[in-house]
Formats: structure tokens, sequence, C-alpha cells
């Protein structure tokens, strides 16, 4: 594992001990689902949300972060229930919105939707969670898969326009097209070396066998040259970056995926040999930055850094910038 640590938080400012962000939290969650008012559909909520939304938070009275989770192309939001869950049992409340059923390559409109459920947040969001749980709008991370992640960081970017600020951003397997020069509308990388304008850490996760073919017949789900290496290489700091070995671009989702898109996710991109130790450690490491970066304790991500939380996967490459 190659690690390159440059000026990298210090150790002695986290705690004497860390959660295991890599297995369930304390909290107990619940999964809550909201449809979209439309015409032919009349919502009972004050102000529905403008997309299908899944939500996972935890039960229990308080004010806790929220994170947004972009679902990857042409994916289910339902899809990453086990990964929302286990992010929410430590203390967060995540909401991932079906932005879209059917897409063309231009993710255009994908954007302006994320953009208007950010602004849905503070006029409707309190109306599905449970008595007493309260959102901390101020603490609001932004994440994405696959395609989502590219969404992700396009909002980030100021592609759309928001009127809540985003404090953290999260690219789990981000790609930006089929290849370098072969980007999807509107591009996002720019091959310029730190270039991205964000006021605001970022986390970007890949995946090893993300850029590898399963067979002659399909490409790579996550190709060179417009994949996570290349994305975390136009950051700024503060950033970090975690390569998972020996797993694949959607082991993260739930171990059951169903329908014709779901049994695709198993046979179209090189997979490691479970998904549940990807899925724990997606969420794990999630967790810890996002404690690190809206929360303000940075125990967790500085224990994994140094080597002192062992992962559930093998890790090809880490690198902090700070």
């Amino acid at each position: 594992m190659a690690s390159h640590l440059t000026g990298v938080m210090s150790s002695s400012t986290c705690s004497t001990t860390a959660t295991n962000v890599f297995e369930i939290g304390k909290h107990i969650t619940v999964l809550l689902r909201a449809e979209p008012g439309t015409c032919t559909n009349k919502s009972s909520l004050p102000v529905p949300p403008p997309v299908q939304l899944l939500i996972a938070t935890p039960s229990e009275a308080g004010e806790f972060p929220l994170l947004l989770l972009l679902h990857g192309y042409l994916l289910y939001n339902s899809f990453y229930s086990q990964l929302i869950q286990h992010i929410a049992s430590h203390g967060f409340i995540v909401l991932a919105p079906q932005l879209y059923t059917v897409a063309g390559p231009d993710s255009s409109e994908e954007i302006k939707s994320a953009a208007a459920l950010t602004n849905w947040l503070s006029k409707g969001l309190h109306d599905l969670l449970p008595p007493h749980v309260r959102p901390n709008l101020s603490k609001l991370g932004l994440a994405g898969h696959s395609r989502g992640g590219k969404t992700a960081f396009a909002l980030a970017l100021r592609k759309a326009s928001t009127s809540l600020k985003f404090s953290a951003l999260i690219g789990i397997d981000p790609v930006d097209g089929m290849d370098k020069g072969k980007q999807t509308p509107p591009p996002v990388l720019t091959y310029v070396p730190h270039s991205f304008d964000l006021d605001m850490a970022v986390l970007v996760i890949g995946s090893g066998l993300g850029e590898v073919k399963r067979n002659p017949l399909f490409p790579p789900c996550a190709p060179k040259g417009v994949n996570h290496e290349d994305f975390f290489k136009e950051c700024r700091e503060p950033a970090c970056y975690f390569l998972a070995k020996d797993y694949g671009h959607f082991d993260m989702l739930d171990d059951e995926t169903n329908g014709i898109r779901g049994k695709a996710t198993h046979c179209l991109c090189k997979n490691g040999k479970s998904r549940e130790p990807m899925r724990r450690f997606v969420g794990g490491i999630v967790v810890a930055f996002m404690k690190a970066y809206l929360a303000g304790d940075n125990s967790s991500l500085i224990s994994i850094r140094d080597g002192h939380a062992t992962p559930p996967v093998e890790l090809q490459n880490v690198e902090f910038l700070v």
C-alpha cells in the first residue's frame, strides 16, 4: 500500500479511542420512502420532495448531520439501502434520491434534480423524519457513486445553484464518461492538476477492479482516464483518497439487487468475491470522513490512515492532501 501523507492532520488532535466505523453504529435506524407530488399522485406532505426519496435516519431524538447520496447510472436508489443504513447508524441522516429511471449520456438534468432536492431540504425534510429527529442543515455532505459521483462533483462545482452550502464532498468510484476525450456532457474533469475550485473537504474512493474488463464484450465500468484517480488528481487540499484492491465498481451495493438492472450489476463489471467487505469499507470510510469534517472528530480517520484500525478490505493506495 503506497501512502503519501502530505501535511496530514496531526495525530495529537485525535481522541484516545476511535469508534469502529466499519461495524454498524450505536443508533437504531429506520428506512423511509417518499414520493414526489404529481398531477396524478397527490402527496399528503405539505411540501413533497421533487424526486422519489429513500431515507435512512436514526430513530431516536437528536440533531444529526445530513448526507445526500446520488446513485450510479441507471441504478435504483434502493440498491444502496444497506450502505445508507450503515452510515445512518453512526448518527447521520442519509438521503438517496432517485434522480431518473431512464437517461442518456447527458447528465445535466440530474444535476438540476440534485440541486432542486438540495433546495427542498429546508422546506420539506422535517415533515418526513421521525418525531424529534432534527436535520442539521449547516452540516451537509454530498456523495455520489459512479456517474452519481460525477453529478456530485458537478453540483459542488456550482454547475447548478443551491440555497444550502455543502461542507464535504465524496466520490465513490466516480466516472466521467467512457475514456479521456469521451467524457459525457457536461464534462467535469479538466486534466489540470488541483484545478477543482471546491470550498470543502473531498474524499475519493476507488475500486481496484473498476478499470478491469469483465470480458471482451463490455468496457470496464470505471475506465482509466475518467475514474477515481483522475478525480483525485484535480482535488485541492483538504482531500483524501482510498483505493480498495480486489473489489469492483458495484461491490458497495446491497447483497441482493433485483430486476434486470440489479442482475446486470453482477455480470457487467469485474467484481470481488463478496459485496459485504467493500460495502462495510465504503460505509466506514464515509462515516470517518464525515465525522472529521462535519462533526470535528478526526479520530477514526486518523486511526485508519495510521494503520491502527483494520479495514475489511486490502488498500492498494492511500493519499492525503491537507
